[in-house]
C-alpha cells in the first residue's frame, strides 16, 4: 500500500507536556474539518487555510492527496480531543480503516496553520510484558460495520492442538488489555490473565470494543445496541473455528461480556462458556440499586429514563451527573441491555458453564453469581474471597478497591487463573 503525507506543518511547535483543556476554537475548527472532508468539500477545507498555509499547499497539491486519503482511509468516523499545548491541539481521528493522530494549529483568527496526521500508538499502561514462552500476533477481522482488532496469545512450540479462551470485555470503551482510561481503568486485566492462561497452555485472542484501541465501527454511538458487541464476538468465534491450532474455543464473558457471549454462543462452535463477575439481574435492576447511593433528584431522574425507555422513548433532556450511564447518545445501547435476562441466558446454554464472583466486587455483587448458578444448576461456581470486579485482590473499603483499578502491574487473584485452568482441562 502507498504511504504518503498527507499534510504538513507550515510552523514548527514546542508542545508544553501539561494538558490543558480543549480551546472553543479548536473544536469548532475540528467539527467543521469533520463534515468537509466526509461530504467531500476539499474546497471548503482550503478555505479554513492561513494565507501562509495556502501558499505552502496550493489546492492544486491539497486537492489529490485528501482524494487519496480518503480513497484509502475511508470517511473519519470521530475525533477525541487528547492534548493542548502552544497553540498545537492533537485529536485521536478514527478512520473507517485506520485511526492517527490528528495535529492541528490556528493563527489568532482562527485560521489552520498547520495540519498534520501522524501515526497513532495505543498507550498501554506499564507493568506487564508478555512472557518469552509466549507468542503475541495481531488480529484483524473485517465485519459488515468495521474492523476488530486484537492480540492472540499462544505458548511457543505447540505440540498438538491447544485451548483457546476468546476474552469478551466489560462495559463501556475497554481495549483489549481490560483497560478504560475515560473511566480510570488502568489494570491491564486481559493482557495479565492472557499472560497466566498461556503458560499453561491455553492459548488466549483478546480484542479492542468498539471505540477503544484500533478498534473500527461504522455504527454511531448513538445507534449501538448490545447486538452489535455479539456480533464482534462471533466474528471471531468464526476465525478461531477456522485455525487448526486450536481444539476447543471458550468464552470468557467479564461484567458486561457475559451477556455478549451468552448472545454470540447461539448456534456457534463453542465448547464451554466462563462468567466472570457477570450480572445475575437485568441491567435496570443492577443501575436502580447503584443510584441509590445518589442524590434523591438523580436518583428520580435516572428512573424517568428508564421508564421512558421501557416505552421506547428516549430522553433528550439528561442531568450531565447522569450522563456517564444514560447521556442521550447511550440511550439505544441502554435500552437494548435492559432488554435481557441473564438467567434465561445461561439457563439455555447447553455447554459446561463455569460462573466465577468476587466477594468484594462492589460494582456487581456477589449474589448475582448465585442467581446464575441457580438458573443454571449443572455449573461451576467459584465464589473468591477478597477478589473485587476487576479479579484483584481487593478490600471492601471502597477508596481503597477503587484504587486497584489503575494499578496496571498488581496481580490477578491466583484462585482465579488455578479455577480457569482447572475447569479448562478438565473438558472434553
Amino acid at each position: 500500500m502507498k504511504k504518503f503525507t498527507f499534510f504538513i506543518l507550515i510552523i514548527f511547535f514546542t508542545v508544553k507536556t501539561l494538558a490543558q483543556a480543549e480551546p472553543s476554537g479548536y473544536a469548532a475548527a475540528m467539527a467543521r474539518f469533520t463534515q468537509f472532508y466526509n461530504h467531500d468539500k476539499t474546497d471548503s477545507i482550503f478555505s479554513m487555510f492561513s494565507s501562509e498555509m495556502k501558499t505552502a499547499l496550493p489546492i492544486e497539491k491539497f486537492r489529490p492527496t485528501t482524494q487519496q486519503l480518503k480513497s484509502q482511509y475511508g470517511s473519519l468516523l470521530k475525533t477525541e480531543f487528547v492534548k493542548y499545548g502552544e497553540s498545537l491541539a492533537v485529536y485521536k481521528a478514527t478512520f473507517e480503516n485506520s485511526v492517527f493522530l490528528l495535529n492541528i494549529s490556528l493563527n489568532a483568527q482562527n485560521k489552520l496553520t498547520g495540519l498534520l496526521l501522524s501515526p497513532y500508538h495505543e498507550s498501554a499502561p506499564p507493568g506487564v510484558v508478555i512472557d518469552p514462552a509466549l507468542t503475541e500476533s495481531p488480529v484483524l477481522v473485517k465485519t459488515l460495520t468495521g474492523t476488530v482488532s486484537g492480540s492472540l496469545v499462544t505458548p511457543k512450540n505447540i505440540s498438538g492442538k491447544v485451548p483457546v479462551v476468546l476474552i469478551i470485555a466489560d462495559t463501556g470503551p475497554t481495549d483489549r488489555d481490560g483497560n478504560n482510561p475515560k473511566a480510570g481503568v488502568t489494570a491491564n486485566t486481559y493482557k495479565l490473565l492472557a499472560n497466566a492462561l498461556g503458560k499453561s497452555g491455553i492459548a488466549t485472542l483478546r480484542y479492542d470494543k468498539r471505540f477503544a484501541g484500533s478498534s473500527v465501527s461504522t455504527v454511531k454511538e448513538s445507534e449501538l445496541a448490545m447486538e452489535d458487541y455479539s456480533d464482534d464476538a462471533v466474528s471471531l468465534i468464526h476465525l478461531l473455528n477456522d485455525d487448526p491450532r486450536f481444539s476447543k474455543i471458550i468464552l470468557f464473558g467479564h461484567g458486561e461480556g457475559s451477556l455478549v457471549a451468552m448472545m454470540a454462543s447461539i448456534d456457534e462452535p463453542i465448547k464451554a462458556f466462563i462468567s466472570a463477575e457477570g450480572a445475575g439481574e437485568q441491567a435496570d435492576k443492577i443501575l436502580t440499586d447503584q443510584m441509590k447511593l445518589k442524590t434523591e433528584f438523580i436518583a428520580g431522574e435516572f428512573k424517568a429514563i428508564l421508564d421512558s425507555l421501557r416505552k421506547g422513548k428516549t430522553t433528550p433532556n439528561v442531568d450531565p451527573a447522569l450522563y456517564y450511564v444514560a447521556a442521550p447518545s447511550k440511550q439505544h445501547f441502554l435500552m437494548s441491555w435492559c432488554r435481557l435476562v441473564p438467567q434465561r441466558g445461561i439457563k439455555r446454554m447447553k455447554m459446561p458453564v463455569m460462573i466465577i464472583h468476587g466477594s468484594t466486587d462492589l460494582q456487581i455483587p456477589v449474589d448475582n453469581a448465585e442467581k446464575l448458578k441457580k438458573a443454571k444448576s449443572d455449573a461451576v461456581l467459584l465464589i473468591i474471597n477478597g477478589m473485587n470486579h476487576i479479579l484483584k485482590e481487593a478490600p471492601a473499603n471502597p477508596d481503597q478497591n477503587m484504587a486497584t483499578f489503575y494499578k496496571p502491574d498488581l496481580p490477578l487473584k491466583p484462585e482465579l487463573v488455578a479455577g480457569m485452568v482447572d475447569f479448562i482441562n478438565k473438558l472434553k
